[in-house]
């Protein structure tokens, strides 16, 4: 299975072992993982304006070089999944904004939204399946107690990211079970971190890591998965107390038996 894989500008600085497991764990299930060649910062935030394109035109680049390249674009950041898929609806359902952006970039084939966008963990829940994953692990994570941590970015607007349930999400807790781990559910796993306001209110970021937090150890949870670099850093760096945050991805290497191994190439 051969797949465009975006990685966003974050993963080749402050999360780098998010990729680094990303790939590694698909090389372990057979799957390759091929980089865009020169891609562009998605933009990093998606733009609310209806009218703005020039914030769009890098993810429209990539997108229209996973189609000319034949295969679906695989993104892992959170926040780059968020802009590239609603970038991509756009194209989808705006004329307008398809016809000014096709017109500025004069791609030799103009974009439409051909290209397929697929989060890691949707490739593992309907590409490879949970079912097939749970067979290819061979460090069973059993006994560890680990909540879901989905963030904003996945979920919302639930019309064009079509991801989960919004409000009662599953795919992260069934990746749990596929890995050998027992899901922790617990109130805040679909609420905002505060991560977006640390700059302006680390204050107010504080209190909402901490609330992430706070109810996943009081449900007993050992620790947390996310797929957000953003929320990994601010559950790091502004949750009070010590629950450890990992991304999905290390967790996915241990159970397939290659952590270790790639942690050893650093």
């Amino acid at each position: 299975m051969v797949f465009s894989y975006f990685p966003g500008c974050t993963l080749k600085t402050k999360a780098k072992e998010l990729d680094r497991y990303t790939r590694a764990s698909a090389e372990a299930l057979g799957i390759t993982l091929e980089e865009l060649p020169e891609w562009q910062c998605c933009g990093a935030v998606y733009p609310q304006p209806k009218d703005e394109i020039a914030t769009k035109l890098s993810s429209i680049r990539s997108l229209a070089s996973a189609r000319d390249l034949g295969h679906d674009l695989v993104t892992v950041c959170s926040a780059c999944h968020h802009v590239i898929k609603r970038v991509n609806h756009d194209v989808q359902t705006d004329t307008d904004m398809a016809f000014k952006a096709n017109n500025y970039l004069k791609l030799d084939t103009p974009y439409h939204g051909e290209t397929r966008v697929l989060h890691y963990l949707e490739l593992l829940r309907d590409v490879v399946g949970f079912d097939k994953l749970a067979e290819k692990v061979v460090n069973p994570l059993k006994g560890r107690k680990i909540g879901a941590y989905y963030g904003c970015l996945l979920l919302r607007p639930s019309r064009e990211m079509q991801f989960d349930n919004p409000e009662k999400p599953t795919i992260l807790e069934d990746f749990i079970r596929a890995i050998g781990a027992e899901p922790v559910i617990y109130a805040n796993r679909n609420e905002c971190c505060g991560g977006y306001v640390t700059l302006e209110n680390r204050e107010l970021a504080v209190r909402k890591a901490s609330a992430v937090t706070a109810s996943a150890r009081a449900n007993g949870a050992e620790c947390l998965i996310t797929a957000c670099p953003l929320c990994m850093y601010n559950l790091r760096h502004n949750a009070e107390g010590d629950m450890p945050i990992h991304y999905f991805t290390e967790l996915l290497a241990e159970a397939l038996g290659v952590k270790e191994k790639e942690a050893a190439q650093v």
